[in-house]
């Protein structure tokens, strides 16, 4: 295999598997302290399409990789807003989506990637908001956006081969900001646990 097989296949593997943590995370814990809402829906959003401009530009792995990446945000935006998180932190992700659209409605493919590069800055840029200020960062997975960090390397060696400058901003700010979060996620302390996780018993009693 050329190196530029082995690296869409290993972004496409970490696509598939890089929300998942969370996913598992939420599921696990019944609780989302700590995961903004607003990145889960906008990362979705941007996944989508960068699906569609892998499509567009023929680049099987880009599609098949974010496409995946996608399915997985969304289930992770659906369990966070049951697990606690409110829909009025949805700030970003509907206007995002409406830049996406009319870029890729009036330009296709060339206004997909001159927007889709800084849209990983601005999905994630909720979620390291959300864990500098809130108290607890229990449910905020570590595994992800270590996953991201990953995805961010392995995309920018790819960019660097195909000589795609979209795909190479894209790397820079997502291996930049999933830096960003790793970093807050390891040195403030994880707070205290939300209340519905203290006391199940004592609500179900009443």
């Amino acid at each position: 295999m050329d190196p530029v097989s082995i690296l869409g296949l290993a972004g496409t593997v970490i696509g598939l598997v890089r929300a998942m943590p969370q996913l598992t995370g939420l599921l696990r814990a019944r609780g989302s302290a700590g995961v903004s809402l607003d990145t889960a829906a906008t990362s979705a959003i941007v996944s989508f399409g960068w699906a569609v401009y892998g499509l567009w530009t023929a680049q099987p792995y880009v599609a098949l990789a974010t496409g995946a990446s996608g399915i997985v945000f969304l289930l992770v935006t659906v369990f966070a807003l049951r697990f606690g998180r409110n829909a009025r932190e949805l700030k970003i992700a509907p206007v995002w989506l409406c830049v996406l659209v009319i870029g890729a409605m009036a330009w296709k493919a060339r206004g997909l990637g001159m927007v889709l590069p800084v849209s990983i800055l601005v999905s994630n840029i909720p979620q390291i908001r959300v864990a500098w200020k809130e108290p607890s960062l229990a449910d905020l997975s570590l595994g992800t956006w270590l996953l991201s960090m990953s995805d961010g390397l392995v995309w920018g060696l790819y960019s660097f081969i195909q000589q795609d400058i979209s795909i190479m901003v894209f790397a820079v700010f997502q291996l930049t900001t999933s830096g960003a979060i790793v970093l807050l996620k390891l040195v403030r302390p994880a707070g205290p646990p939300p209340v519905s996780k203290i006391c199940p018993d004592e609500s179900r009693r009443k």
